[in-house]
């Protein structure tokens, strides 16, 4: 009888320890799934950030071939010609700021990507555990019940005689 006691005792205890993995598997699950919101939140923002970036860049090639075609429609005066001469100097500055923003930018997107898909990767393998657990759970459950049977019966049995 106190075997009996004793194992289930034991039983109690690991079904105590699987609801706990259990627990922590969905907290880490949880924490995981936010942290994956807010790194699509980041790559949303990137995106826009990209957007902007090159909508710059497109101003600036604007600006340049308006500058170009100002040169090329031959400005007479040597003052004109310098000020335009400085104005693409600071057009293509700016588009290569933007163009070293732009590579920055993308490079941190495929970075983003990249750990979103680890997260994701960690998600499922998370999935994959908590389901091994609950059915584990189910599994010592259906012997406790079993076993709980077997003791009412013998339980019963004794009584009887």
């Amino acid at each position: 009888m106190d075997k009996f006691k004793e194992k289930l005792a034991a039983l109690r205890e690991e079904v105590n320890a699987a609801d706990a993995r259990a627990l922590e598997a969905e907290t880490k699950a949880k924490l995981l799934s936010d942290e994956q919101i807010q790194k699509d939140h980041e790559i949303t923002s990137l995106k826009n950030k990209l957007n902007l970036v090159e909508s710059d860049l497109e101003k600036a090639e604007n600006r340049i071939a308006e500058a170009k075609l100002n040169l090329d429609e031959g400005e007479t005066s040597k003052t004109v010609g310098e000020t335009l001469a400085r104005k693409v100097s600071l057009l293509e500055s700016e588009l290569d700021n933007a163009e070293r923003n732009l590579r920055e930018t993308t490079e941190k997107l495929r970075q983003m990507d990249i750990k979103a898909e680890h997260f994701e990767r960690k998600v499922q393998q998370l999935e994959n555990e908590r389901d091994t657990y609950e059915r584990k759970v189910e599994d010592l459950t259906t012997k406790y019940n079993g076993i709980k049977l077997e003791l009412d019966d013998t339980l019963k049995s004794l009584d009887d005689l």
